[in-house]
């Protein structure tokens, strides 16, 4: 549970500080307060994405799993 919990609080801080830059530079550009308004944007970001990591990861990491069974099955008959 521990690791859990630590890989969606990682998971989601690199995945919140990235996303809100961007979104952030793509909507404003590098304006004076371009600092202060992602600043805003991550701070409610990231507590959200974490919820989110960690209610949703595991049902998205064992339908990554089916997804690469079916992909790779798939695989093996065209051999």
């Amino acid at each position: 549970m521990s690791q859990r919990l630590i890989f969606a609080v990682m998971m989601s801080l690199v995945l919140s500080f990235l996303m809100t830059f961007f979104v952030t530079w793509l909507n404003l550009g590098f304006v004076p307060d371009f600092i202060a308004r992602w600043a805003a944007a991550f701070r409610v970001a990231w507590p959200s994405a974490t919820v989110i990591s960690f209610l949703f990861g595991p049902l998205v990491l064992k339908a990554s799993f089916r997804l690469d069974a079916r992909l790779s099955a798939g695989a093996a008959r065209l051999r």
